[in-house]
């Protein structure tokens, strides 16, 4: 059922939202040099590499790692980069890794290819068994402000008390965590 509910969803998703998510490439060309996509690599279910589209919100040449590990993030961040990240706007093309299979609606997000610490406590929990969500239980409950211990036990949480009306509940706080911005660092 999880499954034919994240097709559903990020089909309706990609053919609703087309419009803005080729405005949104332009915007992210016409706002920078490169590529509207960034193509990053992640840890997928069973701890399996993918490559998760987000549009681009950092500038060309900035290291592969997660932000709050660079010394001075905001001379990274584009200038549209920042209003994307506080809408959450740049993580709407991961609706197409959902489409695909490599991510679900709702689950764990997704640890950079880089994050050893994260992934070793997702999988001494079981978490790694998991398909990665566009959002998640320690999403709405903390985000960027979390420390990773804390993020493992949200998402170990999320394991025991899965179900479709879990889930619906975890899309609905998104949206309007989304809307305020609440929890982004950068």
């Amino acid at each position: 059922m999880k499954r034919f509910v994240d097709i559903a969803g990020a089909l309706a998703g990609l053919i609703l939202l087309s419009p803005l998510l080729v405005a949104l490439a332009f915007a992210v060309r016409l706002d920078s040099p490169g590529p509207a996509l960034h193509w990053s690599r992640r840890v997928g279910r069973y701890n399996r590499i993918f490559l998760m589209p987000k549009y681009r919100t950092m500038r060309i040449g900035t290291p592969d790692v997660a932000t709050h590990l660079l010394a001075d993030p905001d001379r990274w961040i584009t200038p549209l980069g920042r209003f994307l990240r506080r809408t959450s706007l740049d993580e709407v093309p991961q609706l197409w890794s959902v489409l695909k299979g490599d991510m679900s609606l709702v689950g764990p997000r997704p640890a950079l290819f880089n994050q050893d610490d994260l992934v070793a406590l997702r999988a001494e929990a079981g978490v790694d068994r998991l398909r990665p969500g566009l959002t998640g239980w320690a999403q709405i409950n903390g985000r960027d402000e979390l420390p990773i211990p804390e993020k493992v036990k949200l998402d170990g949480e999320y394991l025991q008390r899965m179900s479709l009306a879990f889930d619906l509940r975890i899309l609905a706080v998104t949206a309007l965590t989304a809307l305020t911005g609440r929890g982004v660092s950068h």
